[in-house]
């Protein structure tokens, strides 16, 4: 068999062998690949099954962990479960402790107050009783006292020989005249007291602000007056056909006099601006010598902004002495304007400011508030400063102006009521009037004109004769005192007391006046006989 195929082999061509051998190596390497990959594979698989093991064993030992801890955590919640539950059944059971221990205790106070209770129904039912029986017996006293009341009626009726009603009017009547006469005496010495008192009390402190306040008593004229250097500049004021007194009255809004007064024009004009920008004018106008329309209307224009600035500086200058502070600026403006305005031939601005210092004055002697006063005090106659253009009192222009600049209720009702217009709301409102009084009656303060002054005087001698029973009336003191004669036999002593009241009270309503008027009444009973 072997010599067969080594004879076949050898039969074979170079070629051929080459090929079956290379064959036959293509077999066996890839039987080698098989069993090499044979082994590599179990290999592979041998080392998967051991990591598998490996990993199974460690997730085993990992969960054995896992249970443990969660065991000893489930423990622990437990116990803390357990705790809190321990603690809350035992802070209710406490609360619950205390809610039967209060319950208990109000019941014993309850059966307290209702033992309380049934005694005091008793005690009351007891006094009941007592009542009923006392207004039985007051019951029968009444009727006896009625009965008797009766027969005491009839008995009176017979004895006086008048009816009940008629005894009663004159009892009335006769009660009525001494309460009358009693009331009056002693409304009169009660009046006496009180006047004694707050005289004296108002004295002191009036007396004391004016002390301390040092004002000026110079009073400004109402007609301005400007001085010339000769009687030849008359002419050159007056321009050809007149053309330069047109202009300046004009551009000034005045009217410019010349009379045959020497050396001097007269200035007249209700407005106290316009009035003193003309002066300033005209007095630039004859220093300087040229005197023509169109001159008049350049010096007018420069002036009015002069006395502009000067009013402005006048309202600071009066607020800075004042030491009122948070004006708005246009009050301040009016403040200045009412350094060229005057009442009764006073400076307004310097009586303003007057009263101010006597109204603060005065407010810190009665412990109120001073900074208001002073402030109400400087504005109490603002409205003066444009009342030559407003229609209205000045009271009313003021109370306008305040409130539209933001002034507080109490500065307005103090400018509304410095004249009585209306009822003061505080006591600063009451010290502007006294102080208003105080600043315009004093002495060399104010001038009046003789037919105001007689009128005056005529009105309150007219007012008080009208009453009935007054036979004269006398005013004195420049009209500060009123002395009524009565006449006796129609008013008697007490009387007067009511009479003097009721003529002050129309004086109050009727007039209007500076400080105040006193009111004397007077009753005289002579009794004449001869001895023949």
């Amino acid at each position: 068999m072997t010599s067969i195929f080594y004879s076949a082999f050898a039969s074979l061509s170079p070629g051929a062998i080459a090929g079956i051998v290379g064959a036959v190596t293509l077999i066996v390497g890839v039987l080698a690949g098989l069993f090499g990959y044979r082994l590599y594979s179990q290999n592979k698989v041998g080392l998967a099954k051991r990591e598998a093991e490996r990993i199974v064993e460690e997730a085993k030992l990992e969960a054995k962990d896992i249970r443990k801890d969660g065991l000893i955590e489930a423990k622990e919640q437990l116990q803390k479960m357990r705790s809190e539950f321990d603690k809350e059944t035992h802070d209710r059971r406490a609360e619950l402790q205390r809610s039967e221990n209060r319950i208990v205790q109000k019941e014993a106070a309850l059966d307290k107050k209702e033992e309380t209770l049934d005694r005091k129904q008793a005690e009351l039912e007891q006094a009941n009783k007592q009542v009923e029986a006392t207004k039985a017996k007051l019951k029968e006293i009444e009727d006896e006292l009625s009965l008797s009341q009766e027969k005491m009626e009839r008995e009176l009726e017979r004895v006086s020989q008048l009816t009940k009603e008629e005894a009663a009017a004159q009892l009335k009547a006769g009660l009525l005249e001494s309460v009358k006469r009693d009331s009056a005496l002693e409304a009169k010495e009660i009046e006496a007291q009180a006047k004694e008192q707050a005289e004296k009390k108002a004295k002191n402190i009036i007396s004391l602000a004016i002390q301390r306040c040092a004002a000026d008593h110079a009073a400004d004229s109402t007609v301005s007056v400007v001085a010339l250097p000769s009687d030849e500049m008359k002419g050159r004021i007056i321009g050809r056909v007149g053309r330069n007194i047109r202009a300046l009255e004009s551009a000034t809004g005045v009217d410019v006099i010349i009379d045959d007064t020497p050396d001097v024009v007269t200035l007249s004009s209700f407005d106290p601006v316009r009035r003193e920008i003309a002066r300033i004018t005209l007095e630039k106008l004859v220093a300087d010598g040229r005197i023509h329309p169109a001159r008049i209307e350049e010096m007018v224009d420069k002036v009015k902004k002069e006395v502009d600035q000067s009013i402005k500086e006048a309202g600071e200058e009066a607020v800075f002495d004042a030491g009122v502070h948070g004006l708005h600026p246009e009050l301040v403006r009016l403040l200045g304007r009412l350094r060229y305005r005057t009442s009764y031939g006073q400076n307004v601005l310097k009586h303003s400011l007057e009263v101010a210092f006597l109204a603060a004055i005065m407010a810190s002697e009665l412990g109120v508030d001073a900074k208001l006063a002073k402030r109400a005090g400087l504005l109490h106659d603002i409205g003066k400063a444009i009342d030559h253009e407003t229609e209205g009192t000045h009271i009313q222009i003021g109370v306008d102006i305040a409130k539209k600049y933001k002034e507080s209720p109490a500065v307005i009702n103090a400018i509304a009521a410095h004249h009585g217009d209306c009822e003061p709301q505080t006591v600063e409102a009451v010290l502007i009037q006294a102080a208003d009084a105080i600043s315009g009656a004093r002495p060399g303060a104010r001038r009046e004109s003789l037919e105001n002054y007689v009128k005056r005087i005529e009105k309150l001698e007219t007012l008080a004769n009208s009453f009935d029973g007054v036979e004269q009336s006398y005013a004195i003191q420049a009209g500060r005192e009123i002395r009524v004669i009565v006449k006796p036999e129609k008013v008697n002593d007490a009387g007067t007391v009511f009479l003097a009241k009721e003529i002050a009270n129309k004086y109050e309503s009727e007039l209007e006046y500076p400080g105040q008027i006193k009111v004397s009444v007077i009753r005289e009973v002579r009794s004449v006989d001869y001895a023949k």
